[in-house]
């Protein structure tokens, strides 16, 4: 926080006093940390249904999907986006409730970015 220096030409207490100083209060914002998202690979998920959630829930066109898939693949886990706490949270939350619906172990986690 900076604080710079206002000088007035006068005061309300004492009119024509060229001393007064009027402070004025900087602050700098900060942004809110960042969270990664990842999907984990597991042996059972089918390649297609980890596509289709990357498509359904990330908005990704079909080549992205099957690109970040085959990294998950490769890799065993693959960052599918980086969004602020709530949303990350509530990714993270649609994919594994939409997994287990369809009987699917697929995993997907959240991490703080550095």
């Amino acid at each position: 926080m900076a604080i710079t220096p206002h000088f007035m030409a006068g005061s309300p207490d004492q009119p024509g006093d060229d001393t007064s100083i009027l402070t004025k209060t900087h602050t700098r914002t900060q942004r809110p940390p960042l969270y990664k998202v990842l999907i984990l690979n597991d042996d059972y998920t089918p390649m297609e249904f980890v596509v289709h959630v990357l498509e359904r829930f990330f908005g990704l066109d079909h080549a992205q999907a099957f690109q970040i898939m085959l990294t998950v693949h490769k890799k065993g886990l693959a960052v599918v986006g980086v969004f602020s706490h709530e949303v990350a949270e509530t990714k993270v939350a649609q994919v594994m409730d939409f997994a287990r619906r369809h009987q699917h172990p697929l995993q997907c986690t959240m991490e703080k970015e550095e």
